[in-house]
């Protein structure tokens, strides 16, 4: 699994690589308003792309929307102002790959002609046609993921037959749309906490290994998210225990890459894990 990202080459088979979250939003459920309050703080976010990659972050992943359960959707100019000037500076401070988390066409092409790399869409290039054509032209890569329904509907009570099963087809559907555009470096994304109960969230990380039946890596994002209140009561800020307990489980179950906010100390765990695999 080499994948090139600019003059990066990672073997995303070799051990576990770790993405840092970077929210440029009033609202996300984490960590929303952290970087943003009317306008994009770029001195603080340009710091912590940094801090992360020297926390041993090998990707850095913004995002100008909150996709959080229950999220409205917002406009492409407001999308757009959050994270281009974003990208264009952090882009000239760090040397990893930095991913746009979008599923608007418009939003990709922008963020890819200022420096971004990959394209990280939650509907796996299913919301918007022309966001796969966008992606190959720029010969990007792209993680795709799985979602069931919409931000503002997918918790309204998710129901499978067969949840590994269903989202492997979602997913197969997906990479055709990316294979046509020419796009090869290819990452997928169960989709945690996207259109799934506790049941599913649990189901999904024990079988991780399942997905790589597709032959592309594996990436996992659970990092804070409300099924670990499920385990233990707790705030997304309080979530750090469950989100490295449940990682090691994803690594050891088959994940390549974890999507994370707290980049040292998964970064930690997830070297411990990778000595710990069969």
């Amino acid at each position: 699994m080499i994948y090139r990202f600019g003059n990066k080459e990672y073997d995303l088979a070799s051990r576990t690589y770790v993405m840092g979250i970077l929210n440029i939003t009033p609202d996300s459920f984490s960590d929303g308003g952290k970087y943003f309050d009317s306008k994009p703080d770029i001195a603080k976010i340009t710091a912590t792309a940094v801090r992360m990659e020297k926390d041993g972050a090998d990707f850095i992943d913004i995002g100008g929307e909150s996709t959080r359960p229950g999220a409205e959707t917002v406009s492409i100019d407001a999308e757009l102002e959050r994270v281009i000037p974003v990208i264009a500076q952090i882009t000239k401070k760090v040397t990893i790959p930095v991913s746009i988390d979008t599923y608007k066409h418009q939003v990709a092409e922008e963020a890819l002609k200022a420096g971004a790399a990959i394209v990280n869409d939650i509907s796996g290039f299913q919301f918007d046609e022309k966001i796969a054509g966008i992606t190959g032209k720029y010969n990007a890569s792209c993680v795709l993921m799985h979602i069931k329904g919409e931000p503002k509907n997918m918790q309204d009570n998710p129901v499978y037959s067969d949840v590994i099963e269903e989202i492997s087809d979602y997913l197969g559907k997906s990479i055709s749309i990316a294979k046509s555009e020419g796009i090869s470096q290819i990452m997928l994304d169960p989709g945690i906490g996207f259109g799934k109960t506790f049941e599913h969230n649990i189901e999904i990380i024990k079988n991780l290994g399942k997905f790589r039946r597709f032959g592309y890596p594996v990436l996992l994002g659970l990092s804070r998210k409300r099924f670990i209140n499920q385990i233990y009561e707790s705030s997304p800020s309080e979530r750090l225990e469950g989100t490295i307990t449940a990682n090691t489980a994803g690594i050891l179950n088959g994940a390549n890459i974890i999507r994370v906010h707290d980049v040292l100390e998964n970064k930690r765990a997830a070297l411990t894990a990778d000595k710990l695999k069969f």
